[in-house]
Formats: structure tokens, C-alpha cells, sequence
């Protein structure tokens, strides 16, 4: 038996039709075939995702690195280095070769030998280099004798104060209101502190001074004049001051805090295992083996200062330029300077900052509160 409703006829079995129908609002079920064949008529180029989109020709996007390059090349850029450390060292001579010309500053009469003095005060020499249409104005600041005084206590307040100031410098342009486009950056990038080849434990000298620079500007640490030391001496001295500055929690570059990309912090973890560099200097050249080479003359042979055998100077010279320069100014920028100044507008109580160490007060306007 059968009950009609209209058109439609229900069976018993079905239940009787005079209970309200519940409509289902979802969409009919779509076989799984059915579904991959509509996902790929949907272009993949038009689905958002991680990965971003496939373009369907070529754009131009990589043209922007040779916009760089070509504005870079037109404008040039700047590097500041610091050198520190005893008279004697051979901070000059490592200048020197490090950029491979007389970038030093030097005091001699014509017709006496060229020697470059010791230093007596802070003094800084800017140079302007150029290389494969590439230029760069490098300043040196050259430091006092470092640690020479009977008596040292606070030695290293001229070097931070000089420090600080370059920041303050900064600062004063760029909360200006009407700014340089490009403001002259004479903050101090990098500061190589030369530690006397003695084959004993870094002083107390040396450690209070790298505490304190390590904390404003990216301190790198090098072992000067390593060819007065054995193999065995300069590796087991070596150790020893990475020992101590881990002891002393004395963060130099590169910091590891610093590391976010995991193929730089590979990169930073084989350099800090070989800091400091154990490092020879010098200006002049020799014949070896029918080349020129910078080097060393001694009794016993020359010690080529390019040759990794010999020295680490190589490996000097790749991290402060060819490998790692950027990063030193982008640290300098990012951390030591925004440390600096986060702490000036800190202590600021109104619009006009206050002095800074060494340089003169602002005169008092009368906008100000």
C-alpha cells in the first residue's frame, strides 16, 4: 500500500511522508576523480600558497641586482676601520697590507728611510681606493699606543669616547628635519685589537678593553707579529685566549647571537673556531721562486705574508672585505649604533638631546618645552 503526496508516492518502508523533509544545504558529494580533473584546470599560477607563483615569462626582476650594482659603482661606499693596540705591533704595516697601499699615515724626510712612526695620538687619514671601477672611502683610525703607560687605568676611555662621538655625529644628522639624502657615516665598522705574541694568557689589559669595546663597535681579535712564535706556541696560545674569552663572556666578531641564516652560522662557527688570526704584516716585496710576494725577510727565509702556510693573514682579509664587510656595517647600523641611539633618546627630556661626551652643548631654542 502506498500514500500519494502530491507527486510523490512513499513506500511504508520510507516512513510516512507527512513528517517534515530536512533539506540539506551542503553541495552534492563530488567523486574524487572528478576533483582532480577540476584542480587542474585551475592554473597553478592563480592558487596562493608558500611557494609563491609560477610566472608564465620572463619579467625582468633580476635586473634589480644590476641596478644596484650600477648605483653602487656610481656612488660608491664607505668603510671605517679602527686598529688598536701596543706601539710596535705593526698596526700600519697590517693597514698596509691589508688594502695593499700606503693608506698609513707616515712622518719622513726625503732621503731617510721610509718608516712609519709610532702612534701618539688618535689621529684618523682618510683614503679614497678604487678597484675594477668599484670605489671605496676607507678612513684608519689610528690609536695611541695602547697599554705603553706605567700606569693604564682607563687607557681606553679616548677610543670609546671617539666611538661614541661618531655615533652622536650620526645621530644629530639624522633626526634633523631636513636631512642629507646620504648622511657621512664616520662610525667605526670594525675594530682589530692587536694582542702582543707573548704565548701566555691574554692580560688583564687585554680583557677589560675587549669587554668594554666588544659591547659598542664588532671587535676582532688578531695575534700580531705571529712569526716570532712556533706552530706549537701560536695554536696553544690560541686556545688560550679563546678560553679566556669565553670565561670572561668577551663577545667578539663575529657574534654569535648575530647568526640567523643557518649557512651564515655554519660559515661564523668555522671562523670562530680559528679567532684570533695569527697574523704577519708587511709592505714590502720580495723575490720568491721567480714571483713577487709580500713578505718578511729574515735569517732564515722570507715568511710570505699571503701565504696560508706561512700565516693567517688570508683569512684576515677575507673576513673584513671580502666576506664579511657588509655585515660589519649592517651590524654597526642594526645593533651597536640602535643600542646607542635607543639609550641617547632615552635620556633625553625634551627635543634638543643632551650633550654628548667631548662635544659642545646645543644652544637652547625657544620652541623648546
Amino acid at each position: 500500500m502506498t500514500v500519494a503526496v502530491g507527486e510523490a508516492a512513499v513506500t511504508p518502508e520510507h516512513g510516512s511522508s507527512l513528517e517534515p523533509q530536512e533539506l540539506s544545504m551542503e553541495p552534492p558529494a563530488v567523486p574524487r576523480e572528478e576533483e582532480e580533473e577540476e584542480e587542474e584546470k585551475v592554473p597553478r599560477s592563480a592558487v596562493p600558497g608558500p611557494e609563491g607563483c609560477q610566472l608564465f615569462g620572463y619579467v625582468g626582476i633580476d635586473a634589480v641586482l644590476d641596478q644596484m650594482k650600477i648605483k653602487t659603482m656610481k656612488m660608491g661606499f664607505e668603510f671605517n676601520i679602527m686598529v688598536v693596540g701596543q706601539s710596535g705591533l705593526g698596526k700600519s704595516t697590517m693597514v698596509n697590507t691589508l688594502f695593499k697601499s700606503k693608506v698609513s699615515r707616515k712622518a719622513w724626510q726625503p732621503g731617510q728611510p721610509q718608516r712609519i712612526p709610532q702612534t701618539l695620538q688618535l689621529q684618523t687619514v682618510t683614503h679614497v681606493i678604487e678597484e675594477k671601477g668599484v670605489k671605496m672611502k676607507l678612513t684608519v683610525t689610528d690609536t695611541p699606543g695602547f697599554g705603553d703607560q706605567i700606569n693604564n687605568e682607563n687607557c681606553w676611555d679616548p677610543i670609546i669616547k671617539y666611538i661614541n662621538e661618531q655615533y652622536e655625529r650620526y645621530l644629530r644628522e639624522e633626526i634633523l628635519i631636513t636631512r642629507k639624502r646620504n648622511i657621512p657615516d664616520t662610525r667605526v665598522h670594525g675594530c682589530v685589537y692587536f694582542v702582543p705574541p707573548t704565548g701566555h694568557w691574554l692580560r688583564p689589559l687585554d680583557l677589560e678593553f675587549m669587554r668594554r669595546l666588544s659591547k659598542i663597535v664588532n671587535v676582532v681579535p688578531v695575534i700580531a707579529k705571529a712569526d716570532t712564535l712556533t706552530l706549537e706556541e701560536r695554536a696553544e696560545f690560541k686556545q688560550r685566549i679563546q678560553e679566556d674569552l669565553k670565561a670572561h663572556a668577551i663577545s667578539v666578531y663575529p657574534q654569535e647571537d648575530f647568526d640567523q641564516d643557518p649557512d651564515d652560522r655554519a660559515l661564523n662557527d668555522s671562523i670562530r673556531e680559528k679567532i684570533p688570526y695569527a697574523v704577519v704584516g708587511a709592505d714590502q716585496e720580495h723575490q720568491v721562486n721567480g714571483k713577487r710576494v709580500l713578505g718578511r725577510k729574515t735569517k732564515w727565509g722570507i715568511v710570505e705574508v699571503e701565504n696560508p702556510a706561512h700565516c693567517e693573514f688570508p683569512l684576515l682579509r677575507d673576513l673584513l672585505i671580502r666576506s664579511h664587510l657588509q655585515d660589519l656595517k649592517d651590524i654597526t647600523h642594526n645593533v651597536h649604533y640602535e643600542s646607542y641611539r635607543v639609550r641617547r633618546l632615552r635620556q633625553s627630556q625634551r627635543p634638543a638631546l643632551s650633550p654628548p661626551n667631548g662635544l659642545p652643548p646645543k644652544a637652547e631654542g625657544s620652541g623648546g618645552p
